[in-house]
């Protein structure tokens, strides 16, 4: 049994008329004649009964359409998913997403991805740069939001912004009134950060930052997740550089002021294999990442 075949029965049952129904398909009346004649010798019994003056269907002929029309309309579903599918319509994307990145561009980008895109399913997983971008080259993710990313061996890495760096404090701070401050001002303070061998990547930029300005980044205090850092610099044990997304943790007696030193940004970045560039739904997520940081419109209001 054929669907093309099934299609041409089910279109003459309903239209009880083989004139109409080979209108309706597009086809000659003789050729659609023929399919149904054929049709009925390959399930050995007849599906209509046929005068000069009407067509019905016989007790096999109702059951068929019966199964014909659910069987058609399953077939159809199935053929939509998969053109859904092959145009990145449907399907599962795993992204990963530094820790940092969680308050502004995954919750901006994702639900940009599932309004454009309801069909895809997305399947979030926190990690470190370096974690993710083993993670790509394995296959086990299909894009990274990464920090402080320039190349990787296989992977394409796609700069999506440059994030502000700011410092938080305590309001008591000497410096917390201030407008912006430079991070040679931050000399003398006691340093709140993450563990180096956790966020390498962006604790060697600012690093670097601190010796570009002419001293040693060392710190008073680790933490491992950056509300503990910012809830430390609440507590006034020191002050700690973040990028400029963590103004939306508010804390009692918290501060944010901005870095005035030019270099005192990080690279969010999107990152993917080589080879899976071309993958529909990587493409509609790089789009829609891509307008979406841009646009002024599209990001939160800070608070008054």
């Amino acid at each position: 049994m054929e669907l093309r075949q099934l299609r041409y029965f089910v279109t003459v049952a309903e239209e009880m008329n083989f004139r109409r129904a080979a209108e309706r398909l597009l086809i000659a009346q003789p050729a659609l004649s023929q399919q149904i004649s054929k049709f009925e010798k390959e399930l050995r019994t007849a599906l209509f009964e046929r005068t000069t003056r009407r067509v019905e269907l016989t007790d096999a002929g109702r059951v068929l359409l019966a199964e014909g029309r659910r069987v058609l309309a399953e077939a159809d579903h199935a053929l939509a998913a998969v053109q859904q599918a092959a145009h990145g319509e449907v399907g599962l994307l795993r992204i990963g997403f530094v820790s940092s990145a969680a308050l502004r561009i995954v919750p901006a980008t994702v639900r940009a991805l599932q309004k454009a895109w309801p069909g895809v399913q997305v399947e979030l997983s926190e990690a470190t740069t370096d974690r993710q971008l083993t993670a790509i080259a394995d296959g086990a993710l299909d894009i990274g939001i990464v920090r402080e990313v320039d190349r990787f061996e296989g992977i394409v890495v796609r700069p999506l912004m440059r994030e502000p760096l700011i410092v938080a404090m305590h309001s008591s701070h000497p410096l917390a009134h201030r407008t912006s401050v430079r991070i040679a001002d931050l000399r003398n303070e006691r340093f709140l950060t993450f563990p180096r061998q956790q966020v390498s990547r962006l604790y060697d930029h600012i690093a670097a930052l601190c010796h570009q300005a002419g001293f040693r980044l060392e710190a008073a205090q680790e933490a491992i997740q950056f509300p503990t850092l910012l809830g430390l610099a609440a507590a006034n044990t020191g002050v700690t550089i973040v990028p400029e997304s963590l103004r939306a943790l508010h804390l009692p007696e918290l501060r944010y002021v901005t870095l005035a030193d030019p270099q005192a940004v990080s690279t969010v970045s999107v990152a993917y294999r080589a080879d899976r560039r071309h993958i529909p739904a990587i493409t509609h997520f790089l789009d829609i990442a891509s307008v979406d940081l841009t646009d002024p419109e599209s990001q939160d209001p800070e608070p008054a």
